[in-house]
């Protein structure tokens, strides 16, 4: 039987993992999955590309734990606004979603990561389509659901279809994030998506 590892192995290659996928928050901003070399995030993580392969054997490995970091870093405030149930708390629930927007706002890896590579993912090869695929129409769901219990209440005042509003809203967003890296000190994001929503939705107007 082969002698246990010290504890102090396992915190340490913790801490190389760590250092790894925070390098990579930056390099697939900066270049993509494709443009990304696994020698280069190797390198700036301080690690032989053995090492780096050790943890990663893949790319793609790579591109996924990265995302799921980024995910768990908000998913308290993301998991905040669904509990508030946008079919029967919209307006918290959506409260909720403009909370998550200005967090990000302070994360400028974290939506560089997620334009660059959203945009390389829009084909089905890429190991990301999926991942964008579900978290766009989770996004589109959430505000659907909200937008359609306002109506109800009659909290909504839009001619416009439930679904069509919830797209809207989601396009906005993507469009904001990308602006945002031209002129930063322009372009706000959770402000302009509350005004946004703020026109047909009363109870969140300035």
């Amino acid at each position: 039987m082969s002698a246990p590892v010290p504890r102090g192995s396992y915190a340490k290659s913790a801490q190389v993992r760590q250092r790894i996928l925070e390098v990579c928050v930056d390099v697939f901003g900066e270049v993509g999955f494709y443009g990304a070399s696994t020698k280069d995030i190797a390198q700036r993580a301080g690690i032989s590309h053995t090492g780096l392969r050790h943890h990663f054997p893949r790319k793609e490995d790579l591109l996924a734990a990265v995302l799921q970091l980024r995910d768990d870093q908000t998913a308290p405030l993301r998991e905040a606004a669904w509990a508030l149930e946008p079919r029967t708390r919209p307006v918290e629930a959506l409260l909720g979603m403009l909370a998550v927007l200005a967090k990000l706002e302070l994360q400028p890896g974290v939506m560089a990561l997620y334009c660059v590579t959203s945009g390389e993912a829009t084909t089905t090869e890429h190991p990301a389509h999926a991942y964008f695929t579900e978290r766009y129409r989770g996004l589109r769901n959430f505000y659907a659901t909200a937008y359609k219990a306002l109506a109800e209440q009659g909290g909504l005042r839009s001619e416009t279809d439930t679904n069509t509003l919830a797209i809207m809203t989601v396009a906005l967003i993507k469009g904001l994030e990308e602006q945002w890296f031209f002129d930063r000190d322009t372009v706000r994001i959770e402000r302009t998506v509350r005004t946004f929503i703020g026109s047909f939705v009363p109870a969140l107007a300035p």
